[in-house]
């Protein structure tokens, strides 16, 4: 199939919402005027005028409208609207294509807009489901008040750890296994341990107050306890703590928490931890490249309750290789049965970093879908609700990781990072410093070297990136 740009910049937006309707099928980009033999998506903007043809199935189908603003949207709208109607396919999301769709509803809350009308906006001009409205609304209203404790100096600091136990086959994080990349770790946590104290000199002269602090990765708990110690006691050290609202650590993958590990984050002050099975079976873990079992993932959690980690999430993957809905239900049985204070429950997401040999075509039947349906029920019935989502470029059937959790036990840096409610200053390989206006929506990134090998052998260059830090706040004073 190709996908025809003609006179307009909007080739994201097409992209993405036809790539939802082609379910694997090759996509190729071409910009032009000239209309290509065979099938193809034609999308033009004349002036106001936005046209999409579509020569598809044996199908031949066009539509044209007029936009004054927003033009991407209303091509999105038309481009729905066809392929809809030549495939049979509805995208629960309509022709949302962002990841932030519940930023984009709280914009909408903040320009006046009750709950109601933002419902009938998305659900008229972006042809949201109502199953999908009612998870939006439901999270932005937890999110909004959490987004509310951010103040203009307000900042949240990310701690990378790019390391695991072994790579998962659906993993696209820059991360690396354990066996092959052991000898950096020394030298990594002495230069990670100098960029927190950097980062906390710049904190200070610039007078910024720290809200969360999380550690991810990776897996940190791949850290032997001396260096977890290590890099927990001086970001400790180095930061005013007085007033943070969370300090997490991802540890991860239960085969490596130990209970040295867990005295070291209780000892620093960790009140939250992520302990993320992905699912319970045995044979789909195998298959997706984990080197743990089930049953491990049930001593590590009661492990972890026996130190007083009273906050814990456990992270969870609809549609993994292997699995189907009866292992999937047994899943959620379990977990809910360990009742963990946080569960996030991602989709499926193909990319072409991960390992992963699978097109996604395999999943893109209903099971996904239906495995989202019955864990929402199940969550709500256990007395979760929605506090953050997102979506990703390559989810199966354009579906959202959603974060639930009990009353209370919301996972704030969550929140403040995917809203992009304030600035995240990210230490370490991979991490993305992001920038955020106080008092406007201006948002600028500063990007540290994205492999470990990178970062210790650049790394007097990479700190120096940070002074744009100060350059950002010159021209955005609190």
């Amino acid at each position: 199939m190709i996908l025809v740009i003609d006179s307009h910049p909007y080739r994201y937006e097409a992209e993405a919402l036809c790539r939802l309707f082609l379910r694997g099928r090759e996509l190729k980009i071409f910009e032009g005027a000239e209309i290509p033999e065979g099938d193809f998506i034609y999308t033009a903007v004349f002036g106001d005028e936005i046209s999409v043809r579509v020569k598809m199935d044996g199908k031949d189908l066009s539509a044209k409208d007029y936009a004054v603003e927003n033009k991407a949207a209303k091509m999105e709208y038309l481009i729905y609207k066809i392929l809809s109607k030549i495939t049979g396919i509805l995208p629960k999301w309509g022709t949302l294509t962002g990841i932030r769709p519940v930023k984009l509803a709280l914009s909408m809350m903040d320009r006046g807009l009750s709950a109601s009308e933002v419902r009938e906006k998305f659900r008229t001009e972006r042809l949201v489901s109502d199953e999908k409205l009612d998870l939006l609304l439901s999270t932005a209203e937890h999110e909004r008040a959490i987004r509310a404790l951010s103040k203009p100096e307000s900042v949240s600091i990310y701690i990378s750890i790019p390391f695991c136990p072994s790579r998962c086959s659906y993993c696209s994080f820059t991360s690396h296994a354990i066996e092959k990349a052991a000898k950096l770790i020394p030298q990594y946590v002495d230069l990670l341990c100098e960029e927190l104290r950097d980062t906390a000199v710049l904190m200070n002269e610039l007078g910024l107050h720290l809200e969360t602090v999380y550690m991810g990765g990776g897996t940190p708990t791949v850290l032997n306890p001396e260096q977890l110690d290590r890099v927990l006691s001086t970001a400790r050290d180095s930061f005013d703590f007085g007033g943070v609202r969370e300090l997490t650590v991802e540890a991860g993958r239960p085969d490596t928490i130990t209970a040295e590990k867990l005295e070291v984050m209780k000892k620093n002050g960790v009140d939250r931890i992520s302990i993320n099975p992905q699912t319970m079976d045995d044979g789909v873990l195998e298959q997706i490249g984990r080197k743990h079992t089930a049953k491990d993932v049930v001593d590590a959690f009661y492990m972890a309750r026996s130190f007083g980690f009273d906050n814990i999430n456990m992270d969870l993957i609809s549609g993994l290789p292997g699995d189907d809905f009866d292992k999937f239900r047994r899943t959620i049985d379990s977990v809910l049965e360990l009742d963990p204070e946080n569960i996030t429950l991602h989709t499926l997401t193909v990319k072409r970093s991960a390992n992963l040999v699978n097109d996604a075509q395999a999943m893109l039947n209903r099971t996904v879908d239906e495995m989202n349906e019955h864990a929402f029920r199940c969550f709500d019935e256990a007395g979760y609700y929605p506090y953050y989502l997102y979506r990703q470029k390559g989810t199966v059937e354009g579906l959202e990781n959603t974060g639930f959790c009990k009353p209370g036990k919301e996972g704030i840096y969550n929140v403040f990072i995917m809203d992009e409610t304030h600035t995240i200053l990210a230490t370490g390989a991979g991490g993305v410093t992001k920038m955020k206006d106080p008092h406007g929506p201006k948002i600028e990134r500063i990007f540290n070297f994205k492999f470990p090998y990178e970062y210790v052998d650049r790394f007097d260059l990479m700190n120096e990136r940070k002074e744009q830090v100060k350059d950002f706040y010159a021209r955005y004073p609190l």
